[in-house]
């Protein structure tokens, strides 16, 4: 029965190799349409997922801890734990600074202060550990936080920065960091856009005290949904293990010793704090230990489009704020979109641009939310306001992003300058 099986599978792994090797359709094809993202994934986590299936052990096993190892290595970091998804990852990596068995943790009524634009994931598992999120205007050359107006933001209540290293920009780490060891706050990295970008060789969501990456199908590598929290504490690594999973005691590493203090319980069924069900799959797992290794590649024609947009546009610098042509030194940005800037003086509506070129077939999106402080759903609960959000306004209202994915090359490049000529050429 097991050789049948086995033969089995074989042939099913095969058939998906051989689906997969079928030719491809050009992206920009005789409809002429470039999606936001293409998938990253292939015949190999396919297979990797049927085999997952077919052993009938597809809940969170093997796979998602080689993964997770995997990951860490990558990144240069010495723990990573694996959640269901990015929004998750920052759940959980509050919920292990906001637990009462970490060292001066954040309180109830506590504030944890954050960039005005950015995803709503990254505001809400704030509010949902009891926290005040605290929004500080961002800057126009990379989106992310301006760093020179956080000590303003701080008060008595402070007791985290969480910047986030937004459309793979890496964020100003080192003066956030010498601002939180001066105020004695916690350091939270939502790198979730922003796998393999750094600064100074480092890669980001190794600076801070916890960091957090998302693998959803849009992202530069994907577990389907997926999510990580990466730290160098192996406290804060051991409490996110037991948080992902009801709060007991079963991935941790003195769970032995743990259990001979309460004899009483299975080992199975001790929980030693709360905890949720954030866990991902051995499916999940299985699409990550084959999809790290396409990540650098990835990264790299990222950065060719991107590089390649930025000269060929600058002729439009009159209409348009370009991302800056030069990284600073030993940075590098990773490009999880294109952005663009419309100036106030063009003499034409950012909703002209767009639709335009989603007409032809070049899908775009706003930056992330905007300006947070506009969104309905953040007028429901507690947060804070720092200084004025002019670059956040300005943002919301002018900025989107176009697709930048390993699916361009040079002819879907040309392609999506030859469309912006051609909307300038009908102004």
């Amino acid at each position: 029965m097991q050789k049948k099986k086995e033969i089995i599978q074989k042939k099913i792994n095969n058939l998906v190799k051989e689906y997969f090797s079928l030719p491809k359709e050009e992206i920009v094809s005789n409809k002429l349409k470039i999606p936001l993202n293409i998938p990253t994934f292939g015949a190999d986590e396919v297979n990797e997922a049927i085999d997952s299936l077919l052993s009938t052990y597809v809940t969170m096993n093997e796979k998602v801890y080689k993964f997770e190892e995997m990951f860490a290595s990558y990144l240069g970091v010495k723990y990573a734990v694996m959640v269901n998804s990015g929004s998750s990852a920052n759940l959980i990596a509050l919920s292990v600074l906001s637990n009462p068995i970490t060292k001066n943790h954040i309180k109830p009524g506590d504030e944890v202060i954050i960039p005005a634009v950015t995803w709503s994931t990254t505001a809400f598992p704030i509010i949902n550990i009891g926290a005040v999120p605290v929004l500080v205007d961002i800057n126009l050359n990379n989106f992310n936080i301006n760093a020179d107006l956080i000590e303003k933001a701080i008060t008595k209540k402070t007791k985290a920065i969480m910047p986030v290293h937004l459309l793979g920009n890496p964020a100003n780490m080192p003066k956030i960091l010498k601002i939180a060891k001066k105020h004695n706050l916690f350091v939270i990295e939502d790198s979730c856009e922003s796998h393999g970008a750094e600064i100074s060789g480092k890669k980001v969501g190794t600076f801070g005290d916890m960091g957090t990456f998302s693998f959803f199908f849009s992202h530069h590598i994907s577990t389907m949904e997926g999510g990580m929290v990466v730290t160098n504490n192996e406290k804060y690594a051991e409490l996110a293990k037991t948080l992902r999973a009801h709060g007991w005691i079963r991935e941790l590493k003195d769970r032995g010793k743990i259990a001979k203090k309460y004899p009483k319980f299975d080992k199975s069924y001790l929980f030693v704090n709360m905890g949720y069900n954030l866990r991902p799959t051995a499916l999940q797992g299985g699409f990550g230990i084959h999809q790290i290794g396409k990540l650098e590649n990835i990264i790299k024609i990222r950065r060719k489009n991107a590089d390649f947009w930025i000269n060929k546009l600058s002729k439009y610098n009159k209409y348009l704020i370009l991302p800056e042509k030069k990284e600073k030194t030993g940075e590098r940005r990773v490009w999880f979109g294109f952005p663009l800037i419309i100036k106030e003086t063009s003499g034409f509506s950012t909703k002209e641009m767009t639709d335009f070129l989603r007409q032809k077939g070049i899908e775009n999106r706003p930056i992330m939310a905007g300006n947070l402080d506009e969104q309905p759903g953040m007028k429901l609960f507690k947060y804070k306001v720092s200084g004025n959000l002019k670059n956040s306004e300005f943002v919301m209202d002018s900025a989107f992003f176009f697709a930048n994915h390993q699916g361009i090359g040079d002819k879907e490049r040309r392609y999506v300058v030859d469309c912006i000529d051609k909307f300038f050429k009908s102004k």
